[in-house]
């Protein structure tokens, strides 16, 4: 996910800091070194991740917009310049906009405040803000939390003494909760020089911008990969305490599907999957001098003459328009597939599903799938002109019914209509009547409309005492019958209120004749 840098340029930035030696520091300069060894990782494990560099006082400035050029990043860096009193409220503002600018409110950020711990002096400081937090229009509004998904870390270049001598690290805390809890607080440990700060952005870089190595199994082959970004933890929801479930480390093939019959499935998120160098031995690709390269092969060379599964299954699924599924735990699946950019260029991408045995409905449960060898006949046909899927649930699906719609009045007066139109041709129509009889009845009993079902039995019995002498002598009996059972079940008596229930016709020796005179 893309990163906004947020650095604090402010005059208590320049306050000096006494290290071992004659040379004095500023905590600027802690904060510029501690940044730059982010940079310089990110360079190395991140190179994919989009970064953007701001700046702050009072107020904000873009010094470098999102881009993947980290050494453009590390000499804005060298060339900040000081300005006056701290204003977070500013600062967040800005990165609203130039969030939403380039990637929208979909795409989740992170944002690393890098600052002393000073919160500003009077209006437009932190403390400020949050005091007036709640006495404030919709033109005014604080900016956190972000339209977007956010992950906020404060790096305070400040031991947690320093900090808890005053309010400071409340507000702090207060903060990275309006942003939603999703992030950190780092402060130094011990005191302040170049050795604790390099620990604390340390601890930064292995808690969010650890590259995600993993081995890819397919029977006895096997890749070194990495995934990035970096499959997040996923809450699965139970009833006594939400359980975080993590992706392993082995990633396991086990089985391969037709593009066709998997389509475009819900995914929690989509990664890339590369190829790493088997070499353990050595580092991260770039690491060390240009003569040092020149003499010896580099990483990213040695790793591109030695076969890899993961560059024969990336063109394995292009050629055959294939996915592989993948077990990420227990019980929880994803699926391997090839992605192309452009004309010539493709990635590998593994898309994540919702944990569970049957992610995807239409495939029914996973572990449940098996190879097309073992059927007993070829589920796709003999020529390919089949699928096996979509499985048809064995519980009629309630969008797939025929459901009685009641939310305007003339949908009611339709059916009450339709009733009374073949109440007027029995017996002919004897069937049908039923039919639309007990589709009402049982409508009613489901809205409980219990007036409705009396209703419409006041009505039969009109229609009863309306009925000419040509009349079929059955009609008036079935009639008579209809009403009965409807103010029967009017009445909410578990033996005729059942919706399960249905009226049938009443036999009489008319009925039997067919409905014809004798």
């Amino acid at each position: 996910m893309p990163t906004v840098v947020l650095m604090d340029v402010s005059l208590s930035m320049t306050r000096p800091v006494s290290l071992e030696g004659n040379e004095d520091f500023q905590r600027k300069n802690l904060a510029v070194h501690g940044l730059n060894m982010l940079f310089e990782h990110m360079a190395s494990n991140y190179r994919l991740e989009f970064t953007a560099l701001m700046a702050f006082s009072s107020l904000w400035e873009l010094l470098v917009p999102f881009t993947r050029d980290y050494n453009a990043l590390q000499e804005a860096l060298s060339n900040l310049d000081d300005y006056d009193k701290t204003c977070v409220e500013s600062a967040l503002q800005g990165v609203n906009s130039v969030v939403q600018q380039e990637w929208g409110n979909a795409c989740p950020c992170q944002v690393v405040l890098v600052t002393d711990g000073s919160l500003g002096i009077g209006k437009g400081s932190l403390r400020h803000s949050l005091q007036t937090l709640n006495h404030r229009g919709d033109a005014k509004k604080f900016p956190l939390p972000f339209p977007f998904p956010t992950k906020l870390y404060i790096m305070c270049v400040a031991n947690a003494e320093e900090l808890q001598m005053s309010d400071t690290m409340n507000n702090l805390e207060e903060l990275l909760h309006l942003s939603g809890g999703d992030g950190q607080i780092f402060t130094v440990d011990g005191a302040l020089c170049m050795k604790s700060v390099q620990a604390m952005f340390g601890r930064l870089i292995d808690h969010a911008y650890s590259p995600f190595h993993a081995v890819l199994h397919c029977g006895n082959l096997s890749s070194d990969v990495q995934v990035f970004p970096r499959p997040e933890p996923v809450i699965i929801d139970e009833e006594v305490e939400p359980i975080p479930q993590s992706v392993n480390a082995d990633l396991k093939i086990v089985g391969f599907i037709e593009i066709t019959d998997i389509c475009s499935p819900p995914v929690i998120s989509r990664h890339l999957v590369l190829p790493i160098a088997v070499n353990k031995e050595m580092d991260d690709v770039g690491a060390g001098t240009t003569e040092e390269l020149e003499e010896e092969p580099s990483a990213s060379q040695m790793a591109g003459k030695s076969p890899n599964f993961c560059v024969l299954l990336h063109g394995s699924l292009k050629v055959e328009g294939m996915v592989a599924l993948v077990q990420l735990g227990a019980e929880w699946y994803g699926m391997l597939y090839s992605q192309a950019d452009s004309k010539k260029k493709s990635n590998l991408m593994m898309s994540i599903f919702e944990p569970g045995s049957e992610p995807l409905p239409w495939l029914g449960k996973i572990s449940h799938l098996g190879p097309i060898s073992e059927a007993t006949e070829n589920p796709y046909g003999e020529d390919d002109n089949k699928s096996p899927f979509p499985l048809q649930p064995q519980v009629k699906r309630s969008y797939a019914q025929t459901v009685t719609v009641w939310i305007k009045a003339s949908g009611l007066q339709t059916d009450v209509q339709k009733i009374l139109r073949n109440a007027r041709k029995l017996p002919e129509k004897t069937q049908t009547f039923y039919k639309e009889l007990n589709r009402l009845r049982k409508a009613a009993l489901a809205f409980g409309f219990w007036e409705l079902l009396k209703g419409v039995a006041d009505l039969l019995e009109r229609e009863c005492t309306l009925l000419p002498d040509s009349a079929h002598p059955d009609a008036a009996f079935q009639l008579s019958h209809a009403a009965q059972q409807l103010k029967l079940a009017s009445t909410g008596d578990s033996q005729y209120a059942a919706f399960d229930h249905n009226i049938v016709p009443m036999h009489t020796d008319f009925s039997s004749a067919g409905g014809k005179r004798s």
